[in-house]
């Protein structure tokens, strides 16, 4: 005849451990943890803009006024709802205003396969200011030149 195990204090507190454990991540899975993140929080990726210039144009020929025209973006976004506009300066220098965006910081990365690299810097309008370069003289300065890039702000 065979005898049914006993329940000893250590199994009775491993049995209720155990019940705790599965019921807290019952409860986990069924209860919403993190709300939605607004769009424009802090810490976001508040805006986007891949710049081109006109497909048969070229960057190099794009206008020093700003402007949101389409043909010069292969993607844009602006968390605000407001419109990506961007203008060239000089050669190598472009500047894009995310409308009605207050993000502080910009990561910003050349386009082109030739080994460019982009720097940017936030004027104090809110402007971003991008420099794209490729090479360097024999004095090791960077020389600027006209390619395209993407900025993302956050």
């Amino acid at each position: 005849m065979r005898h049914a195990p006993r329940l000893t204090p250590t199994t009775g507190i491993a049995l209720i451990a155990l019940f705790f454990a599965l019921g807290g991540s019952a409860f986990a899975i069924g209860t919403r943890t993190a709300a939605a993140q607004p769009r424009c929080a802090q810490g976001a990726v508040r805006g986007i803009a891949i710049v081109q210039g006109e497909p048969l144009k070229g960057i190099a020929n794009m206008s020093d006024q700003f402007s949101a025209n389409p043909t010069f973006f292969a993607r844009k976004f602006n968390c605000s709802g407001g419109a990506v506009q961007t203008r060239r300066v000089n050669t190598g220098v472009y500047e894009v205003k995310f409308v009605g965006n207050a993000a502080p910081t910009a990561l910003v990365s050349a386009t082109a396969q030739d080994g460019s690299s982009a720097a940017v810097y936030r004027l104090p309008d809110g402007t971003f200011q991008i420099s794209t370069r490729g090479g360097t003289t024999n004095q090791g300065q960077f020389v600027l030149h006209d390619t395209g890039f993407a900025i993302i702000v956050f």
